[in-house]
């Protein structure tokens, strides 16, 4: 076929394209024009089964639970309050409510009447300790408190306190009770039931104190890596030695040094000396064997960081 004809040919085609399209479009219109008055001829019922067909789900926003924020006043305890007490109430007198203690006794207890100890009596402590608190119902506590003697007799009085609500401020609201004194608590067994003899590791703790105690050597070359501890400073002793080396692991016990980060658990009691005398002692130390040698792990009184054992 020539050129020319396929042109014609071409342009015949296009306007026929169009013509099925657009008779398409009316088509759809046509449809939907009819679908629309159907529905509108059928009238209420359509609409019934129209708005039956396609529930609406309405949900109710559930409201936010307020979130209950609990916040307990802080139940300070009164201990120091009631020993200040005690130690100004000792150290005054009736005979003259003017002097310093008088006046302090009767700003924390107004209700409570002032000693009139004898001319010449031991009536002034030299301490006082609070030892036990215990509260009660309404803000009430009972303090105990322990006045020690020259002599080295202890008396103990019980102390009546009354706190606020926000454990700011107390009030001793009556006079002290003499009381008997705590008595000694049942010890549970010391899990330090392992007996060390003289070796490498009685060596390693009796070095290591001397270096941390008198300054004799640096701390540094007994420790574990990662553990970083300080001597105490200035030095308060001149001398240390070993008298005792208990332990909770067997291996502490062997001859030879276990593999290494084989951990023991030990307790050394020691016997430190100074210019004023000889000084019994106790530390429980967590030591770990490397390369052949006992290393500190941990001191337990805290002083241990970065990496050791508490």
């Amino acid at each position: 076929m020539s050129p020319g004809k396929q042109a014609s040919s071409s342009e015949a085609a296009a306007p026929m394209a169009g013509g099925a399209r657009l008779e398409a479009m009316r088509r759809r219109v046509r449809l939907s024009r009819l679908a629309v008055w159907t529905l509108i001829a059928a009238g209420p019922v359509a609409l019934a089964v129209t708005v039956a067909s396609t529930p609406t789900t309405v949900e109710a926003a559930t409201p936010a639970k307020p979130t209950a924020v609990r916040t307990a006043a802080a139940a300070a305890d009164p201990a120091g309050y009631a020993q200040l007490f005690v130690s100004a109430w000792l150290r005054s007198s009736a005979v003259d409510a003017t002097t310093a203690q008088a006046r302090l006794a009767q700003s924390i207890a107004p209700d409570v009447e002032l000693p009139s100890p004898a001319a010449g009596a031991q009536s002034r402590p030299a301490s006082v300790t609070a030892v036990r608190s215990a509260q009660r119902a309404g803000g009430a506590w009972s303090v105990t408190v322990a006045a020690q003697y020259a002599d080295g007799s202890v008396r103990y009085y019980a102390v009546p306190v009354a706190a606020d609500a926000s454990g700011a401020s107390f009030t001793v609201t009556g006079a002290p009770g003499v009381v008997a004194g705590p008595r000694r608590a049942e010890v549970p067994k010391s899990p330090y039931s392992v007996s060390v003899p003289e070796g490498d590791l009685s060596s390693a703790v009796g070095e290591f104190l001397a270096a941390y105690l008198t300054g004799a050597g640096e701390v540094a070359r007994y420790l574990a890596p990662g553990v970083q501890m300080s001597a105490v400073s200035p030095a308060p002793y001149t001398a240390v030695s070993v008298e005792q080396v208990s332990a909770v692991e067997e291996a502490a016990a062997a001859e030879k040094v276990p593999a290494d980060g084989t951990a023991v658990r030990v307790l050394v009691r020691v016997e430190a000396r100074d210019a004023r005398g000889r000084w019994p002692l106790a530390y429980e130390l967590t030591l770990k064997a490397r390369s052949g040698r006992w290393e500190v792990a941990a001191l337990e009184s805290g002083t241990a960081q970065d990496g050791a054992v508490q």
